[in-house]
């Protein structure tokens, strides 16, 4: 095995971070040392666990507070977030969306949804998102806007909507892409489903785009067990959001009038109570993490080849997942890392397989994607639960 001695090394040094020995260290776990307990009895006892009570209302006004997006909308998870915020962005059958290659495969998938056909883009080094400067030197070569709208001159689709995802938790580089996005008549939906409690230039994400969706899965930061949120500043999209995800239908007193094709993606009020209790511990949970990097950079700091990814200079990251950069006589040790330290205890897993490289997605439009490509060889994500950090109580 390629590198044995040296990375028998380096994951003694990762171990120690977290005193871990012999036993099982996950990827990244819940933690509930709150209320969650007490807000979830209150469900049961009073039996508003479904799709109405008083937690939701409570867990979309604490998320616009936190935030500082005009309104949220609670909906059962990421992706019927990002579906929903599609839609309502009018994205439709035959259009094009840009998608980073370098994601999870729910961005792609929701555009599918739609009918539409995900366009991928390339990531960039510094925050391992969307590259606003290579997909402007992209669209300069490919896109052409007419009649208000961008289409590609290539296929003479629609190129409708851009969806940038803050990769681990780091914020995409926001305010160029933005200007990209406006230049070609592109509308900006931010997948800031890993990135709750993650700033750009001192302003929280999720800000940035016509709407924006978080998730609140059982690994996210913080859990409503499956969960997710609509995100935006447009009051008639926010009535829209809540509308169509509620079946669409209509007030009354007794009748069942639907005005038009909704969907059953509400978030029940248990799942928000989890929620509620959980955003009450976010600041915490953001403290741990920052310990937990600053543990895990000391522990590498004499470890040629391998670095520990950081937030960017113009962001402060929740760092949701601790990501390593192979470099050197790392760069094709990955594997080798990841079966060693899974057999050990230590769970590790690479970054996701790239869109492109998907059967369903291998033949949808796509820039060139090297960066992505040389990211996706060369990243490894670890143990991250904000518990580790040893500031958490």
């Amino acid at each position: 095995m390629k590198n044995y001695v040296d990375i028998q090394t380096l994951i003694k040094k990762l171990k120690s971070v977290v005193n871990a020995d012999n036993e099982f260290i996950a990827l990244h776990e819940p933690s509930f040392q709150g209320n969650e307990w007490a807000y979830v009895k209150e469900c049961l006892d009073t039996g508003w666990v479904s799709s109405v009570g008083k937690y939701v209302d409570q867990f979309e006004g604490m998320l616009r507070d936190y935030t500082g997006v005009k309104h949220a909308v609670a909906v059962v998870n990421g992706t019927a977030a990002l579906h929903i915020s599609l839609i309502l962005a009018g994205v439709k059958q035959g259009d094009e969306v840009l998608v980073p290659t370098l994601t999870f495969i729910a961005t792609a998938n929701a555009v599918s949804y739609c009918g539409a056909t995900p366009h991928f883009v390339d990531s960039s080094e510094q925050t391992l998102g969307m590259d606003p400067i290579k997909l402007q030197q992209y669209l300069h070569e490919i896109a052409v806007v007419r009649d208000g709208y961008c289409y590609n001159k290539f296929s003479g689709r629609r190129i409708k909507a851009a969806i940038p995802m803050h990769t681990f938790g780091h914020p995409v580089d926001l305010d160029p892409l933005y200007e990209v996005c406006e230049r070609y008549h592109i509308d900006l939906i931010e997948d800031a489903a890993e990135s709750l409690g993650s700033y750009y230039k001192g302003k929280h994400t999720g800000n940035w785009g016509k709407l924006s969706t978080l998730s609140f899965n059982g690994n996210k930061i913080v859990t409503t067990g499956g969960g997710g949120a609509i995100l935006t500043n447009d009051d008639e999209l926010a009535r829209l959001a809540k509308h169509i995800t509620t079946t669409a239908k209509v007030k009354h007193a007794w009748a069942f009038l639907h005005d038009q094709v909704g969907y059953n993606y509400r978030l029940p009020n248990i799942n928000a109570a989890l929620g509620c209790a959980q955003l009450e511990k976010l600041p915490e949970f953001l403290r741990s993490k920052r310990s937990l990097t600053a543990k895990y950079q000391t522990a590498l700091s004499t470890t040629e080849g391998v670095k520990l990814f950081l937030e960017p200079s113009f962001a402060d990251s929740n760092y949701w997942l601790q990501t390593l950069v192979l470099e050197g006589e790392y760069m094709d040790a990955r594997d080798d890392i990841l079966n060693l330290t899974n057999e050990q205890g230590f769970m590790t897993r690479p970054a996701w397989t790239l869109m492109h490289k998907l059967a369903m997605y291998e033949n949808c439009p796509q820039m060139d994607l090297s960066v992505a490509e040389g990211l996706e060889r060369k990243i490894i994500n670890i143990p991250s639960s904000p518990f580790l950090g040893g500031n958490h109580e």
